[in-house]
């Protein structure tokens, strides 16, 4: 998939000082640096999900002209026509429920005479979100179209139709319908709870993995993360519901917000998609980071992962013991023990480069 030139927004959005805008879960755009250097009197409305994007988007000198309000909560939060131009880039967005959520919070936000402008590849499904436009706004105009990349717009009008009750988040649809996934199941199968635990859902999604923990660590305490605040506040929704008093959801960058704590246990299931590319870089990343913050003694680190993907040579570059203790022919369920003190992971790694020339593994 062909990444997105930084120039194509900054090239077909035009933009007058004192308009306001609104970035639809789309902050990590480099677009945003742009917008906030020529909107010198107006707004820019960052209705953003992701931690990790919204901070990069702060990021800009000119900050102070930024207002961030949870993507999930927009419509909920706010008043309609208001805003003067919507845009949205499709790579960012994890599925085409936020995509048709961003929609419609667009034809609910944007002033009469307002525009909505939407970039994405080809792959990506533009063609397709293009006709829902279409649908939505009754008008569409394809205003660029390069390397395989689009950016198409559509106005509302006197005769754009508008729903009488603002759009509500499709939660169900976001969250796979409150049902458990396969992968999620085996771990818990698999998971090892003492009472006393004191543990971290990383990742936590809806809160399934940390709920369970919860349900059994009473004399313990369980936290959850998250960078999506949508899954976060779903995950808080549960715990509050079940009366699970001993655990606390919380937005983070991986293991940011919980980087001072220590645990006994850390369980994860990682995501592998990032911008609808497969990878290890998030899973990896939280294994090195779960290393750190893992106690030494009786410290357990479970993950659940498809069999393709390779995790094993980062965790015995991070953990003394790896073992796989639950899975089937499509996941596998690591537990990994001892933590490698940071003094010894040069030494650990060239231990392990030694084993494999020998053919280990």
């Amino acid at each position: 998939m062909r990444m997105l030139h930084p120039q194509l927004l900054a090239d077909n959005v035009p933009l007058h000082a004192e308009q306001r805008l609104l970035i639809l879960n789309s902050a990590a755009d480099p677009f945003v640096q742009v917008a906030a250097r020529q909107l010198s009197r107006g707004r820019i409305i960052l209705a953003e999900d992701n931690v990790s994007a919204l901070e990069q988007a702060y990021a800009v000198p000119a900050r102070s002209q930024l207002q961030h309000i949870p993507f999930h909560e927009y419509t909920r939060e706010t008043s309609p026509n208001t805003i003067d131009v919507a845009v949205m880039n499709l790579l960012y967005q994890p599925s085409k429920a936020w995509i048709y959520y961003g929609l419609e919070a667009a034809r609910y936000a944007l002033k009469p005479g307002g525009r909505l402008y939407v970039t994405g590849a080809k792959d990506r499904g533009i063609l397709s979100i293009a006709r829902r436009m279409r649908e939505y706004f009754g008008n569409l105009e394809t205003v660029e179209i390069s390397k395989g990349w689009r950016v198409v717009a559509a106005e509302k009008t006197a005769e754009t139709p508008v729903p009488a009750e603002p759009p509500a988040w499709p939660q169900r649809e976001v969250f796979a319908g409150g049902e458990l996934d396969e992968g999620t199941r085996l771990l818990l199968d698999s998971l090892e709870v003492y009472v006393t635990d004191v543990a971290l859902d990383l990742g936590c999604g809806a809160g399934y993995i940390g709920m369970h923990i919860a349900e059994r660590a009473r004399k313990g305490s369980v936290t959850l993360v998250d960078a999506s605040l949508a899954a976060v506040a779903l995950a808080q929704q549960q715990l509050q519901a079940k009366g699970l008093t001993n655990a606390q959801a919380l937005p983070s960058d991986a293991t940011s917000a919980v980087s001072g704590q220590r645990f006994s246990l850390i369980a994860t299931n990682p995501p592998f998609h990032v911008w609808g590319v497969n990878t290890k870089a998030i899973g990896e990343r939280f294994i090195r980071e779960s290393a750190r913050l893992l106690n030494h003694r009786r410290g357990r680190f479970y993950l659940v992962a498809n069999r393709f993907l390779k995790y094993e040579p980062v965790l015995e570059e991070c953990f003394e013991e790896v073992q796989e203790v639950g899975g089937n022919s499509r996941y596998k369920v690591l537990r990994a023990t001892s933590p490698v003190r940071p003094g010894r992971r040069v030494e650990r790694e060239e231990e392990l480069t030694q084993l494999y020339k020998k053919g280990w593994r």
